[in-house]
């Protein structure tokens, strides 16, 4: 039955207009007025289950693409109503937070679903995290409650024995000790009532940590407003409508999974899709893209780099209508490489953090200017300016500010919970610094710099990382790069070129030199890279950004191998 409810689904096609079809009109027009009282669980996922019950609402897949489930937003809405009478039954109340660390299966919605329906807080995690990681958010966090897998289960375990209920997933019968398998507790309090006005709009949603490039993990809170704050997110950026199959890739414990595998997409009435993935591969990708007719997809800079290598004439990507990225700025030379390989699509870049939702986006009804992150997505209104907060030229690199004065975007964060100081040192004035970097052209495009400590100074030459690797990017036997300034006496800082190679090539010394030479050729020469180094791996977060704090102190230790003077 869901088989053919997915196979008669009315999926948009590449001529479909876009959803946002005059920018500067919904720019002027456009606002989301959120209910003093407001769940999203009961706004969104019930509204659409009584509208339209048998519609698909999320397909799961395994790492090979085969279909493990697809639910229909009314069995979503069950499975919401019965985790969260589970929760209730094994003391968990509203406002308690609840450590939730799965890997793609039906179970995540579940529980992020089940707790949020009653107030409760979802602090999702990384499947990556370590016994010591885990301690530490479950006790800064003070949380009451988890919800993991048997691996999982073993690590909270290490990391911590006072939680009120701990749940896990999959264990059948065989649950560990101290253990309550997720799926019988949820069988066992069964469908039914659950608190009918659970909560406030400013209530809170959601506990993010910040993926923590530089210092320990911030906690992000959010509140119940979130979750509508993401239509901007699925309807402006994902260009989604009812029909579509979108596929955001990303793991669970990180907040590209809200962006693109909650209530945005919900609201829009779209079926969400996840995939248990391992290391993926072209190949793979372009499988569940074709096998699935996959409409709409997300994916981070550094996988669409590596989509690029593979072999796209092997799949029928067809149904495939928008794509889009996030993460880092995605590079020109990899966006050329997407529209020829998929025959004209676009990759849409879209700029935000864990601390808001989309804030800056390219669309299909406007001009791509290739690097650029684009313009401000409507309901949010952003600027460059300088530490003082004063408005900067035109082409002069200054901060990138959301203005929260006098009216607040819906999706903005109030603050890092529990964390008053660092609160106040990105909420400065009407503005929250967002602590990125970047520039505005003359029509009102963002053209990112990097971070803030990313920024290359060099013989008195400002020069960001971006701009550098876009040049590295370039060239054709490059598959990754990340750009970094090593101290310099002489010059302040020099610039660093570490790079993955593209299959086939070897790093050696006459390489280094022809991608030198190659950049002073791609961009003003001041910015070429110095030093060139291979390597086979780069280190990133969980949410597929490059650690550059970690590339420089690789630098410091001497640590790479170096290919080029």
């Amino acid at each position: 039955m869901h088989a053919d409810l997915l196979a008669a689904l009315d999926r948009p096609g590449r001529d479909a207009p876009p959803r946002l079809s005059d920018y500067d009109d919904e720019r002027a027009s456009f606002s989301l007025e959120v209910p003093e009282r407001f769940n999203p669980v009961l706004a969104i996922v019930e509204t659409w289950a009584a509208e339209s019950p048998d519609d698909p609402a999320v397909l799961t897949l395994d790492g090979a693409g085969d279909v493990v489930a697809l639910q229909s937003i009314a069995e979503l809405a069950q499975a919401s109503r019965e985790a969260a009478r589970a929760f209730l039954a094994a003391g968990v109340t509203k406002g308690d937070h609840v450590f939730i660390m799965l890997p793609r299966v039906p179970e995540w919605y579940a529980a992020m679903l089940g707790a949020m329906r009653i107030g409760a807080v979802p602090m999702p995690g990384p499947n990556l995290l370590t016994a010591k990681d885990i301690s530490d958010r479950i006790d800064r966090a003070e949380a009451v409650a988890a919800v993991t897998d048997v691996a999982g289960a073993a690590k909270v375990d290490a990391a911590w024995g006072g939680l009120t209920a701990r749940f896990c997933v999959g264990a059948g019968n065989h649950a560990p000790e101290g253990w309550t398998d997720f799926g019988a507790a949820c069988a066992a309090a069964g469908d039914g009532e659950t608190p009918q006005d659970p909560t406030h709009r400013d209530d809170p949603l959601l506990l993010y940590f910040t993926s923590g490039t530089v210092s320990a993990p911030k906690m992000v809170q959010h509140t119940q407003a979130y979750g509508l704050g993401h239509v901007v997110t699925a309807r402006f950026w994902h260009d989604l409508r009812p029909g579509d199959l979108h596929w955001t890739v990303t793991d669970t414990g990180w907040a590209k999974a809200a962006w693109g595998g909650l209530f945005g997409q919900l609201h829009e009435l779209a079926c969400i899709v996840q995939v248990a993935l391992g290391k993926p591969d072209a190949d793979t990708i372009f499988g569940v893209l074709a096998r699935h007719g996959v409409t709409s997809f997300c994916a981070p800079p550094t996988l669409y780099r590596t989509l690029v290598q593979g072999d796209f004439g092997k799949h029928d990507l067809s149904k495939l209508r928008h794509c889009t990225s996030a993460g880092e700025p995605l590079n020109p030379e990899v966006i050329r490489a997407w529209k020829d390989g998929t025959g004209g699509l676009t990759v849409y870049d879209g700029y935000g953090q864990t601390e808001t939702c989309c804030v800056v986006a390219n669309y299909r009804s406007m001009e791509v200017r290739p690097g650029s992150m684009g313009r401000p997505v409507p309901g949010w209104d952003m600027t460059v300016v300088d530490d003082d907060g004063q408005p900067v030229e035109t082409g002069e690199v200054g901060n990138v500010v959301v203005r929260h004065e006098p009216v607040r975007p819906v999706g903005l964060f109030p603050g890092y919970h529990g964390d008053e100081r660092a609160t106040e040192g990105v909420f400065r004035g009407p503005f929250y610094y967002t602590g990125d970097k970047a520039a505005l052209d003359e029509d009102g495009y963002f053209w990112f710099e990097g971070r803030g400590d990313d920024v290359i100074t060099s013989s008195a030459y400002r020069i960001g990382p971006f701009e550098v690797e876009s040049a590295v990017l370039a060239h054709p036997a490059v598959m990754e790069c990340a750009v970094v300034g090593r101290d310099d006496p002489e010059r302040t800082q020099l610039v660093v070129a570490i790079c993955i190679l593209a299959p086939g090539h070897e790093g050696t010394p006459e390489l280094a030199k022809d991608i030198q030479d190659f950049v002073k050729q791609q961009s003003a020469p001041y910015k070429y890279p110095r030093e060139v180094h291979f390597v086979d791996e780069l280190p990133k977060t969980v949410s597929g950004k490059i650690r550059r704090v970690e590339l420089r102190g690789w630098l410091a230790d001497e640590r790479l191998p170096r290919g080029g003077a």
